[in-house]
């Protein structure tokens, strides 16, 4: 009967100490619950002005109403996105706690059976892995969830798509739309230029060039890049993103990874020194075009991305110049560029154009077209009304280019020009790359018409008066295209002409005009001082007299090749 007593008060006395424990462990639970609830208001509270200066930033960016519009509504999306995010990690985290303090408690309650102080160590041991263990599952876990919840998957996957459609412009794009117009024997050399500067420049842009374009550190040093502030870090970003680093999983560009922002920038890296081989075909150099063209991308493309895509502190940017897509960046650039590059390698021993396939060069424009819309309608860097806009802006002014060319040949010659037609869509798409995402479509069709008259003009007037051999017509579409839409679109991008910007015409005017007219003057220094550069190390620019003049030409010189093979 005593051992009966006994055996019952010692369970009575079980029961309480765990009724005890769990009293214990509810009341840290309540707590840790009012402890989070705390922690969620802060956290929001830390979103929305997060959100606030994320806002704030992509307005600035693109200076656009409707880009502002859009973004906002897209912010006001993120804010209840990362609301939520914060919401289910906190849950998540105190779920992971509760279960902690579950298992901690049921060893605790097969501990009071066991009381030897081995069993004990071993209890204790399981406790604190597990408790580690889930500690550390938890934190990575809710700030993946959280960084997963900061990317648009729409905005995400346009920027993929475009990403493709620009690089598509290069390769075969533009590849096939030069390779069209030279002769047949020095097709496949302007072919080889073109594949082997998309892998040259995949690789510079890789190892530094990214980093030149896009860091706000200042170089060698010097002070960081600042708004308002003219240094160094104004014209050439650092090198602290070498080899792209700090770019991983969780680093974000506006709506988007950060790595999509370093791949979508890569192919304007890539078609940009690309665009120049037209001027240089069927007399340069294969060595001595990739030489210069590397050289350029750091004297002269990366500074003007810095300065007018780099944010707040570059140059062009703290003066309110726009460039949508790159009307200055890519084609005043490259229209320079090619044009110095014409004059100092010197003419062609047959300076007339022998097209060698026109269907080659129909198929080659026809690419560039549809990958356009990655270009331009990529450039929004949002899957909205911006982008929308952009590419149909695109679209009527590459359409009204070439019937305007197309008009004017008709009325010149008798005939509508196949070659023509190609040339003048590329001048209209030249022309609307930096109004793109700032006009309406009447701003469209008027700066079509004005692309259509002007370049026709610099492609066939202009040149054959002054004599310089711009083989491809380079300088003609690209440089005065880009020059021409840079200036209309402190015009055509204000409200009265549909446009979204509402600074004054004038102001927004003059500043687009001396954005252009700087730049034109600091490519063509910089490009020249590359030719000399490159002559040294080349041994010269221009190929052999009888490569030249050789029935094989360009392409048995420079890669033992030929395009077709010879009739058996």
């Amino acid at each position: 009967m005593m051992t009966i007593a006994t055996t019952f008060t010692a369970k009575s006395s079980f029961k309480q100490r765990i009724a005890s424990t769990t009293s214990g462990t509810n009341s840290k639970r309540l707590s840790s619950s009012q402890t989070m609830t705390t922690m969620q208001k802060n956290t929001s509270g830390n979103k929305n002005a997060s959100s606030c200066l994320l806002e704030n930033r992509i307005t600035m960016r693109k200076r656009n109403p409707i880009l502002s519009k859009t973004t906002t509504t897209r912010t006001t999306r993120l804010n209840v996105l990362s609301a939520n995010a914060s919401s289910s990690s906190s849950s998540f985290e105190q779920e992971q706690n509760d279960s902690a303090a579950d298992v901690f408690v049921s060893e605790m309650e097969s501990s009071r059976a066991v009381s030897s102080p081995k069993n004990k160590s071993k209890l204790a041991l399981v406790a604190t892995t597990a408790a580690l263990s889930l500690s550390a599952f938890a934190k990575p876990a809710a700030a993946a969830a959280a960084a997963a919840i900061a990317v648009n998957a729409g905005d995400t996957a346009w920027i993929l798509t475009s990403s493709a459609l620009v690089l598509f412009m290069t390769i075969p794009g533009l590849a096939a739309f030069y390779a069209g117009l030279v002769k047949r024997k020095n097709l496949i050399t302007v072919l080889g230029q073109c594949f082997a500067l998309t892998c040259m420049m995949t690789i510079i842009w890789f190892v530094c060039g990214y980093s030149m374009c896009f860091s706000t550190a200042g170089l060698f040093g010097t002070a960081a890049m600042k708004e308002g502030a003219t240094g160094l870090s104004a014209f050439i970003g650092g090198l602290d993103k070498m080899f792209l680093a700090g770019v991983g999983p969780a680093s974000m560009h506006e709506t988007i990874p950060e790595i999509l922002w370093v791949l979508y920038q890569c192919t304007f890296a890539i078609i940009t020194p690309a665009l120049m081989v037209g001027s240089m075909v069927e007399r340069m150099k294969f060595n001595a075009v990739m030489w210069y063209c590397a050289l350029w991308s750091f004297a002269v493309y990366f500074p003007a991305c810095h300065m007018v895509w780099g944010g707040g502190g570059g140059y062009f940017a703290d003066l309110g110049v726009l460039d949508f897509a790159g009307g200055i960046v890519v084609h005043i650039t490259a229209g320079i560029g090619a044009l110095v590059a014409a004059i100092k390698v010197g003419k062609r021993k047959e300076m007339e154009m022998t097209v060698g396939n026109l269907v080659l060069t129909f198929l080659g424009t026809a690419m560039l077209w549809v990958g356009w819309f990655g270009f331009n309608g990529g450039s929004a860097l949002s899957a909205g009304a911006n982008a929308a806009f952009a590419c149909m802006a695109t679209q009527i002014a590459a359409a009204t280019a070439a019937v305007t060319w197309t008009l004017w040949d008709i009325k010149e010659f008798g005939k509508a020009s196949v070659l023509g037609t190609c040339t003048a869509s590329i001048a209209g798409l030249a022309t609307i790359t930096p109004m793109a995402g700032f006009i309406g479509p009447k701003g469209a069709f008027l700066g079509g018409i004005a692309a259509g008259i002007i370049c026709r003009f610099f492609s066939t007037t202009v040149k054959e008066y002054f004599g310089y051999d711009d083989a491809l017509d380079v300088f003609g579409v690209h440089g005065v295209g880009g020059f021409l839409g840079t200036i209309m679109l402190g015009i055509l991008c204000h409200p009265v002409l549909g446009g979204f910007n509402d600074v004054p015409m004038l102001k927004q005017t003059i500043v687009q005009v001396y954005a252009a007219v700087a730049t034109a003057v600091y490519t063509a220094v910089a490009s020249y001082a590359c030719l000399l550069v490159t002559e040294k190390i080349t041994d010269g620019l221009r190929v052999p007299p009888e490569a030249e003049a050789s029935m094989l030409g360009l392409d048995e010189y420079s890669h033992k090749e030929s395009a077709y093979s010879p009739m058996k």
